[in-house]
């Protein structure tokens, strides 16, 4: 193997050196062309495929847009080519979507959502291929309302009769689809789903309607009944009604309450009392108005108006004038030829008189316009109450202190509001909410006091604690200042006498010393009498002229030492 190997080798080589360098580039270029195409062919089987959504492109941009951020909801990944071809990751996604977009009716015109049962087939018959056909569509939509998120499972029976000759003997197309929803799913009294599945039977099976539908629970109960529904949608209709209206008027209520709040005190205002008349019925109203004709318009830069205006302008008229006098006898020519008389003078014929007509036709043109515009919704009278409160105070004696009165509550003085300040509340409150006098809007600013019992109450209960708690603590401090203070008396006192006492000591050892030194000094004066001195007697002696010595050298070291002493004593 090896030597076929190295043959093969030899033998390109052989050849690659009796080529050309043309020859040579030419087969660099077919290798390198051949291993892009291979590098293509790879990446093109590895990219993941996609499903269409639908086989039609879809050419509407608003409806393309509305479906895309509908998918963009459910969080689901897809491209869009550039004729309008949506394409997702796969077919059960696809499916999902197509369930999800026909409940909501986001389908467009002229897509066909059931284009997956175009199956053809050779060697089949009519038979067989109609009964796959409802077999498909069956399976179809029980995978579709699948994949719905609130149905864990669902079961559906197509009924397709046979077609009669005569369409009074036809009978109809029905369908019975029953939903076992996830738990915690509100699909079985939420009617907005229920008419989505009902609207995807009818986009699934050709010719069914509504009153060939059932929808039923596990349990049997029919959903899709909604003929004994009005007073529900009526009373969730009020509802949601009374929210809207609810929340409109909290809107405003806040933020009058809010400016003030700022402006007085929370304390001061607490509540505002909004009502709002509110028609949400949806109304069409047709305005014609007529205005006038500008044959000349204002120059430009001119101070006063010099425009031309015409209320109209003619477009046609026409004049008619009749004139009879005489006896009215016209006679009409021979017998059995019908005369030149015209019609309107035919009853006026062989009458005396005098007749005159003159009647005038004038048609005018001017400008005219038309509205037609839907209100809803329309909002009527607003009523707003507002209680602003005044300020309290404390009365004071001459001393400061507050005015106690008999009951033991702190006197206190109203101060109301002036009527300044309410005018100019009211006015704030009314362009807040767009007062209008024409509307029978009305605002009442009022300063009514609020009950501030319990509240003066809790105040005055404060204000005493505090009282007397300042009281304590006086008293508390006036005791331990008399403590404190008979302390350092007794202190004093004790240390004054202890100085004393040692002062006596002192003093009575100073005059016994000087006593045994006397006695010394005359035992040697008499000569030749030997004072005998104790042990104790010389080493105190010794001791004391050490000191004496110490003292004399360091005079400072020993008032330093004498002064620790007493501190420390």
């Amino acid at each position: 193997m090896n030597e076929q190997l190295r043959k093969i080798l030899s033998r390109i080589t052989e050849l690659w050196g009796k080529w050309s360098m043309p020859q040579r580039l030419i087969l660099v270029a077919i290798g390198v062309c051949v291993l892009i195409g291979i590098i293509a062919l790879f990446r093109v089987s590895g990219s993941p495929s996609m499903v269409q959504l639908f086989n039609a492109p879809i050419r509407d941009e608003a409806a393309l847009d509305r479906i895309l951020f509908r998918i963009d909801e459910e969080n689901i990944k897809v491209s869009v080519t550039a004729n309008g071809i949506i394409n997702v990751d796969d077919a059960r996604t696809a499916r999902r979507i197509k369930a999800i977009l026909m409940s909501e009716g986001l389908v467009p015109e002229g897509i066909d959502p059931w284009d997956v049962f175009d199956r053809e087939r050779w060697t089949i018959t009519d038979f067989e291929r109609k009964v796959n056909l409802q077999r498909a569509i069956r399976k179809q939509v029980e995978e579709h309302i699948k994949a719905l998120d609130d149905v864990d499972d669902a079961r559906v029976q197509l009924t397709f009769p046979e077609k009669a000759l005569f369409r009074s003997e036809q009978n109809p197309v029905s369908a019975s689809v029953t939903i076992f929803p996830k738990p915690n799913s509100d699909i079985t009294t939420n009617r907005k789903r229920i008419e989505g599945i009902q609207k995807m039977l009818k986009f699934a099976v050709e010719g069914l309607q509504d009153e060939n539908i059932v929808i039923t629970d596990r349990n049997g109960n029919q959903l899709n009944d909604f003929e004994g529904m009005e007073g529900f949608d009526r009373l969730a209709l009020i509802q949601k009604e009374s929210k809207f209206i609810s929340d409109y008027e909290n809107t405003y209520r806040n933020q009058i309450l809010a400016s003030l709040q700022h402006i007085f005190s929370p304390e001061r205002v607490r509540q505002i009392n909004i009502k709002f008349d509110i028609d949400l019925s949806k109304k069409t109203i047709d305005t014609k108005e007529i205005f006038p004709i500008t044959m000349k318009p204002q120059t430009p830069g001119l101070a006063y108006d010099d425009s031309v205006l015409l209320q109209s302008i003619t477009a046609s008229e026409e004049t008619t004038e009749i004139k009879f006098q005489g006896t009215g006898y016209n006679p009409e020519g021979p017998a059995g030829v019908e005369g030149q008389t015209p019609p309107a003078f035919k009853d006026m014929s062989n009458l005396w008189g005098k007749v005159s007509e003159n009647t005038r036709t004038h048609n005018a043109e001017w400008n005219q316009r038309n509205i037609q515009e839907d209100k809803s919704p329309q909002i009527g009278r607003r009523t707003v109450a507002v209680n602003i409160d005044g300020i309290w105070k404390w009365k004071y004696d001459e001393k400061g202190n507050p005015v106690i009165a008999a009951d033991g509550s702190i006197e206190r003085e109203y101060i109301p509001v002036s009527p300044e300040d309410l005018r100019a509340a009211e006015l704030l409150v009314r362009d807040a909410i767009g007062f209008s006098a024409l509307n029978g809007d009305s605002v009442t600013v009022q300063n009514i006091a609020y009950d501030r019992t319990k509240e003066f109450r809790e105040e005055d209960a404060a204000y005493f604690r505090k009282q007397q708690l300042q009281t304590t603590i006086l008293i508390f401090l006036s005791g331990l200042a008399v403590l404190l203070i008979s302390f350092i008396i007794f202190r004093m006192v004790s240390r004054e006498m202890e100085r004393r006492r040692r002062l006596a000591e002192e003093e009575r050892s100073r005059r016994e010393q000087a006593i045994r030194e006397s006695a010394i000094m005359n035992a040697e004066d008499e000569g030749g009498v030997d004072v005998s001195i104790s042990v104790e007697e010389r080493t105190r002696m010794e001791l004391m002229e050490s000191v004496m010595n110490i003292a004399k050298e360091h005079p400072e070291d020993c008032a330093q030492l004498i002064r620790t002493w007493l501190l420390e004593e």
